[in-house]
């Protein structure tokens, strides 16, 4: 969790964590808010930015979105939600068999990657 959601702030707690995993990203894609307006002069990973009004050019993002959603509706609020239940939901995600992934789970691919 990040104190607030400036450019600056954005910039170092990403890079901060860049920095401590260097591994786990080989790029990374924003939209277009004024929160990621600076993370061009991210090292370690290539930067890219969708266009506005195309989903489309995130699509794994919106895929995991939707999986989110499952758990945490849109509009509703998280302040009754425990740690265990926010555990039980990110196991659920990244346990699941994804066809993008070619059926393999996020979680077996992560650990894949690191291997390597």
């Amino acid at each position: 969790m990040i104190p607030d959601y400036h450019a600056s702030t954005c910039l170092n707690t990403l890079q901060g964590i860049i920095d401590q995993h260097p591994k786990w990203f080989k790029s990374i894609t924003f939209d277009n808010g004024s929160e990621f307006s600076t993370l061009t002069k991210i090292k370690g990973a290539a930067i890219y930015y969708a266009h506005p009004y195309s989903p489309w050019e995130r699509g794994s993002n919106e895929q995991c979105n939707s999986l989110l959603r499952r758990f945490f509706p849109k509009g509703k609020s998280m302040h009754n939600k425990t740690n265990n239940y926010v555990q039980r939901a990110m196991n659920a995600i990244n346990e699941k068999p994804r066809k993008l992934l070619h059926y393999c789970t996020a979680q077996e691919l992560f650990y894949k990657t690191l291997a390597s």
